[in-house]
């Protein structure tokens, strides 16, 4: 498995399965992405500040599980928490259409939906990273991630120009259906992978969940490179999550967009995400494994201020390409960084290591969601959009202020505690 050329890993038959069910999970996701807010937003006619509470909901998992779900993780097999999640994400979605089509739907039915999902994702999120290194071996990390943000860059295409259409054609709610189908057929392949892990081992003793998770904590904010991608991580998402949260309100309102065209805007930015997945081993041997992690966000990130910029007409395809950017630039960021934080880690803390991560660090995307929609209703969409870019651009520092500014190449195979 060590041929980094296409197609390389997908030789691999188990391999082949989890790219293609990462592939059908993040379509749906991605569909949800767009098709969830727009129920609220067209269907239901959402606020701006019922829209950053629907955001922060989607989110806000993180901060609920986000710790112990390390903990839980580490001592279950990975592959059947991911079949799990799947499982139950694809009942919960398809609440959505039943419910409209009873005349029950609500924006607390949303926020209900919105919360569910996201508790369980970060369940599949965190058995998902967890689970590469032992399907594919420490020595694929890069060429394996690089593989699976590749496949999502598609779906992130492919997510929003199939839904926008969608919406327009059977309505949101509707739409929803083909993310119910998309999670649901991810479990399958899931089901599919052959390799079979062993049971994690306690070593005889009871697990005891407190202990379990400041292991963990204490593993990543004790070292330099992981606490500084974890900070990192939570101020550009952070930002993100406001910046997010009134762009569908300004491509609406402000541009005057329909359900088609917003789908195509975000279109633009799966194609930025694709392209930096095509690039990201390429650059990341160029300028080095450690440098890319903070000049992706420095170069990509200011060009998010042409959206705020943009009027109705020729404008809004130079702020599409400003979103492809930020999108190529996060994830030639997202696969460095990854790669890095999976190779620190002893097999034993993936769980807990990839938990206290996400918990800091997506942990800012329900306070950003909410903070947007406090900002969109007090200082509108536009001044939203400018804080949330100056936000993601900021979130380079932590990283290059870390031993990340000069790493060039990852720590070696069999020495996962090495960057000190």
């Amino acid at each position: 498995m060590k041929n980094s050329s296409w197609p390389g890993l997908l030789r691999d038959p188990d391999f082949g399965r989890l790219f293609a069910a990462t592939a059908l999970g993040q379509l749906g996701d991605r569909v949800i992405f767009l098709a969830l807010p727009l129920v609220a937003l067209v269907a239901l006619d959402a606020d701006e500040f019922q829209m950053g509470l629907l955001t922060a909901m989607t989110t806000v998992g993180s901060l609920l599980v986000g710790l112990p779900a390390g903990a839980w993780v580490d001592r279950m097999r990975k592959r059947s928490v991911m079949i799990g999640t799947d499982a139950a994400r694809s009942l919960i979605l398809l609440t959505v259409p039943v419910a409209w089509w009873a005349g029950l739907l609500t924006i607390p039915w949303l926020y209900a939906v919105a919360l569910a999902h996201g508790v369980l994702t970060v369940f599949f999120d965190v058995a998902h990273i967890s689970y590469l290194p032992h399907l594919v071996g420490r020595g694929n990390l890069v060429e394996g991630n690089s593989k699976l943000s590749a496949i999502r860059s598609v779906t992130s295409i492919g997510g929003p120009a199939t839904a926008g259409p969608l919406v327009g054609w059977i309505g949101a709610p509707a739409t929803l259906l083909v993310s119910s189908v998309g999670m649901a057929a991810s479990g399958l392949l899931a089901f599919r992978i052959r390799k079979r892990e062993q049971k994690p081992e306690t070593g005889g003793q009871r697990p005891r969940l407190r202990q379990d998770v400041g292991e963990g904590m204490r593993f990543v904010l004790g070292h330099p490179v992981l606490r500084a991608t974890m900070t990192g991580d939570a101020v550009f998402n952070l930002s993100l999550a406001m910046y997010q949260t009134m762009l569908l309100v300004f491509l609406k309102k402000e541009l005057g967009l329909g359900s088609f065209g917003i789908g195509l805007v975000l279109s633009g930015m799966g194609c930025g995400a694709l392209l930096g997945a095509l690039l990201a081993t390429r650059l990341s041997k160029l300028v080095g494994q450690g440098p890319v992690v903070w000049l992706a966000p420095l170069v990509t990130c200011p060009l998010t201020a042409l959206m705020p910029l943009a009027r109705p007409g020729w404008s809004v395809y130079a702020a599409a390409v400003g979103l492809a950017a930020l999108s190529l630039g996060g994830v030639v960021r997202v696969v460095a960084q990854s790669s890095f934080q999976q190779a620190l880690t002893p097999d034993r803390l993936l769980g807990r290591m990839s938990a206290t991560v996400r918990f800091v660090s997506w942990g800012g995307l329900p306070l950003g969601g909410l903070l947007g929609g406090f900002s969109g209703s007090a200082l509108g969409a536009t001044a939203t959009l400018w804080i949330g870019a100056g936000g993601m651009t900021l979130s380079f520092l932590p990283n290059f202020l870390s031993p990340l500014r000069s790493l060039r190449t990852l720590p070696g195979e069999n020495s996962p505690e090495t960057v000190r």
